[in-house]
C-alpha cells in the first residue's frame, strides 16, 4: 500500500512541496557562516562548475546558489528521487534524472544518458551538482564525477553544509536532517581539475583527492557548528 501511495503523482508533488517548504524554513531561521569568505568570487571566475557533496549531507545545497547562477542537480529515477526532484524544482534547481550503478547497469538507471546530459548542461554554461558517493557506499567517491570533469573540462568544487541542530540518521549514508534555528556552515574546497587525456592512474589520484577534500570540508563545517574537536563523523 505504501509503495502504491508513494508512486502516486499527486503524493509525490505534495511531498516535494512540503520538503521544499521545510528546507526554506530551516534556511530562513538559521544563520550561516561561509568559508572561504571569497568563495563566490573564486567560483564565479570558473563558471560553470561541478558542485559535489556527500550523500545525506546535501539537503540545504539549493541555498548556496545565488540568483544569477544557473544550476541543475543529478537525481535518481527512483520514486523517492521523484519526490526530491519536485522539491528541487520548487527551490529553483533544474533536474537531470539518472544514477550510476555498482554493477555497471547504467542503461537501467539512466546513468549513461544522464552523463551525456550533464556534459551538455555544463557546455551550455549551467552548473551541475551531484553527490560523489558510490551508490550505497558512504563517503567513497566514485569515478563518475572525475570522468564528468575530464569530459567537460570543468572544475569540481567540493562542498559541505552542516547545522548545529540536526537529526543524524542510521541510514547507509548517515544522513543528517537539518533542523530550524541552527548555526550553519557552508564550506567549499579548492577547485579540483583533471586533464582531458588523463590516464586511469591519474583518474584514481583525482578520485582520492575529491574524497579527501569532501572529508576535509565536512570536518571543518562540523567544527564550525559544533565547536573545536568535532570532526562530523
Amino acid at each position: 500500500m505504501l509503495k502504491r501511495l508513494f508512486a502516486s503523482r499527486r503524493v509525490q508533488v505534495l511531498l516535494g512541496a512540503l520538503i521544499a517548504a521545510y528546507l526554506k524554513l530551516v534556511h530562513r531561521t538559521s544563520r550561516f557562516a561561509i568559508e572561504p569568505a571569497d568563495v563566490y568570487e573564486t567560483m564565479d571566475a570558473d563558471l560553470p562548475v561541478i558542485l559535489t557533496f556527500w550523500h545525506g549531507q546535501h539537503f540545504l545545497a539549493p541555498f548556496i546558489k545565488r540568483p544569477y547562477h544557473r544550476a541543475k542537480v543529478l537525481i535518481s529515477r527512483h520514486r523517492d528521487g521523484e519526490i526530491n526532484a519536485q522539491a528541487a524544482e520548487r527551490l529553483g534547481i533544474g533536474t537531470i534524472r539518472g544514477s550510476g550503478d555498482t554493477k555497471g547497469r547504467h542503461h537501467i538507471k539512466g546513468g549513461s544518458a544522464a552523463f551525456r546530459e550533464m556534459v551538455a548542461t555544463l557546455e551550455d554554461g549551467t552548473n551541475v551538482a551531484l553527490t560523489a558517493d558510490v551508490p550505497k557506499i558512504a563517503k567513497r567517491a566514485g569515478l563518475g564525477i572525475v570522468k564528468l570533469a575530464q569530459f567537460s573540462g570543468r572544475p569540481i568544487i567540493p562542498v559541505a553544509i552542516a547545522t548545529s541542530r540536526r537529526i543524524d540518521m542510521k541510514s547507509w549514508d548517515k544522513a543528517s536532517v537539518n533542523l530550524p534555528f541552527s548555526r550553519g556552515a557552508a564550506v567549499a574546497g579548492d577547485p579540483i581539475r583533471i586533464a582531458a587525456d588523463a590516464d586511469r592512474k591519474t583518474q584514481e589520484a583525482v578520485r582520492l583527492q575529491v574524497e579527501a577534500a569532501l572529508n576535509a570540508c565536512q570536518a571543518r563545517a562540523y567544527q564550525i557548528v559544533d565547536g573545536e574537536g568535532v570532526d562530523g563523523r
